[in-house]
């Protein structure tokens, strides 16, 4: 195993037993998964794939059947689980108290002292903008508040490794934009991270990597920014106008007011359709490379496995 992984499961296996019968629901099949140290790591996956169990695996909330679990290279312990945040998917608080002794709770669950708390208090507050909200009991708060609340309540010890299951789940565009950064800002300070999402696009903006799981089962992990550089598919370009030509128009693709739309296979191609419009009196928007996404990605592994 490498020094630098920060967590390592090793031919993790988990089965539960669902239903009157009892009958065996296999939720991780011999799952192997590194996290690297200071990495941002995408977990994707289908609904009832395994990625919440795969978490609690790495909580150390779950015992596996079989495998084994390490951070830093060493066996679970007190020690090395203090260095862990967690984010669930759907968060529980007391909903009495206000957003500063809620994160005061957690602070003294973690052990840490008063002054540490009301400094690492404030902090927290004003990165995950809930100043203006620290004395107005939780009831009052909107979904993505409690959201940003519970990435607060996952940073109070300034952990090592945070695991955030959906972190963006509930989140207006704005809130989504300041989880975004606050993982970008964790990620700068060396930060390991690990998170599962439905929002794929907020995969490919964060993560070095990215691994997806179908049926308990690990279906590949791949860097995000290579895969994206070698998926160019085709080449966009939109124009103001377009000349009179049957070689251009086959590949407009939409068409609305002054702006047009084309997609073109070949970059020789694209570059040669752009000089025929600028010397026709047309204007070139913008020219850019089409590639596979990552849910054209997470789909056709999803579907071949």
């Amino acid at each position: 195993m490498e020094e630098l992984s920060a967590i390592c499961l090793k031919d993790i296996c988990k089965q539960y037993r669902v239903g009157f019968w009892g009958r065996k629901f296999v939720a991780l099949d011999r799952l192997s998964l590194e996290v690297k140290k200071g990495e941002v790591l995408g977990y994707l996956g289908p609904n009832g794939s395994g990625k919440t169990t795969t978490f609690k695996v790495m909580l150390d909330l779950v015992r596996p059947d079989k495998g084994q679990l390490l951070y830093f290279g060493e066996k679970t312990s007190i020690d090395s689980r203090r260095k862990i945040g967690f984010l669930p998917e759907n968060p529980y608080f007391y909903m009495y108290l206000t957003a500063a002794e809620s994160l005061d709770f957690y602070g003294r669950l973690k052990g840490m002292g008063r002054q540490e708390r009301k400094t690492r208090i404030e902090e927290l507050l004003e990165l995950v903008g809930l100043q203006h909200a620290r004395g107005r009991t939780l009831r009052k708060f909107s979904r993505g508040m409690l959201q940003r609340l519970g990435i607060a309540q996952a940073m109070i010890n300034d952990p090592e490794i945070m695991i955030l299951d959906e972190p963006m789940s509930g989140l207006d565009p704005v809130g989504r934009k300041r989880m975004r950064d606050i993982i970008l800002s964790c990620r700068k300070r060396g930060k390991t991270i690990i998170f599962s999402s439905h929002i794929l696009s907020d995969v490919e903006v964060l993560c070095d990597r990215a691994a997806i799981i179908k049926k308990g089962r690990l279906q590949g992990v791949f860097n995000v920014g290579e895969m994206l550089d070698d998926k160019v598919e085709s080449w966009e370009i939109t124009c103001t106008t377009i000349p009179d030509d049957k070689q251009i128009a086959k590949y407009i693709v939409h068409q609305s007011n002054n702006r047009t739309l084309l997609r073109v296979g070949e970059e020789q191609e694209a570059k040669r359709i752009i000089f025929t419009i600028e010397n026709n009196g047309g204007r070139v928007v913008s020219f850019s490379p089409h590639r596979t996404n990552l849910e054209e990605y997470f789909k056709d592994n999803s579907d071949n496995s």
